[in-house]
């Protein structure tokens, strides 16, 4: 069948990605990527990045996120502190996080070491969100098991009766960002026949070593 996982085919394009065409800085490369992302049609959000943490035990979680800050070199994602992620990062900062955009065929690798945004940060991104999102972020005790769809929805109805009249919503205690720096960065331009494009930046001192990499 066409659709068999192990016949199915794709060829990459044909675009290429050379040294000079990067930033020297990882960011900046990856920001560049995240604008002609979001100018291109993405069946998912530009900003999606997979996030792997591990827990005590060393044993590895992933799911996705959404990139919502680039400051100062650090990557910005916000959840909710009592969240199996972040219990995680608690237990190990040391993260990796990958973006995958169909059009073009590129990705980007980031590892490195996350801990807490600021205050100031996590308030000022709280201030952006949609009422409806801050008052789940109230609701929702995230990772914990629930005994129905109902449930959570008592337990909305009952924070947005509690914020009723309330123009501000402050951010709850529980709820903030987090801010990974990258100690390595990987990106990824597909090509065709499986010969991709790779290119590894590490830390060097107060800049960063660029090497290709085989495909």
């Amino acid at each position: 069948m066409a659709d068999e996982p192990t016949t199915a085919r794709m060829d990459y394009g044909r675009q290429p990605l050379r040294r000079k065409d990067l930033d020297p800085d990882p960011v900046a490369q990856l920001q560049r990527w995240l604008d002609t992302a979001a100018a291109s049609d993405q069946l998912v959000e530009p900003t999606a990045m997979g996030l792997a943490t591990v827990d005590a035990d060393g044993r590895p979680a992933l799911r996705t996120v959404l990139l919502r800050r680039v400051v100062d070199g650090r990557l910005l994602f916000f959840t909710n502190y009592d969240s199996r992620k972040a219990r995680h990062i608690e237990a190990n900062p040391h993260v990796a996080a990958l973006f995958r955009w169909a059009t073009p065929q590129r990705q980007v690798e980031v590892r490195g070491t996350v801990e807490r945004a600021t205050t100031a940060e996590s308030d000022a991104y709280f201030a952006t969100r949609p009422r409806g999102a801050q008052i789940g972020a109230h609701a929702s005790p995230q990772s914990r098991p629930l005994p129905d769809r109902r449930a959570l929805e008592l337990l909305v109805e009952e924070t947005a009766r509690r914020f009723e009249g309330v123009e501000v919503i402050p951010r709850p205690e529980s709820w903030g960002g987090y801010a990974i720096t990258p100690d390595a960065v990987e990106v990824w331009q597909g090509r065709s026949d499986r010969l991709h494009d790779r290119f590894r930046y590490t830390r060097d001192g107060d800049g960063w070593t660029i090497e290709r990499l085989a495909p």
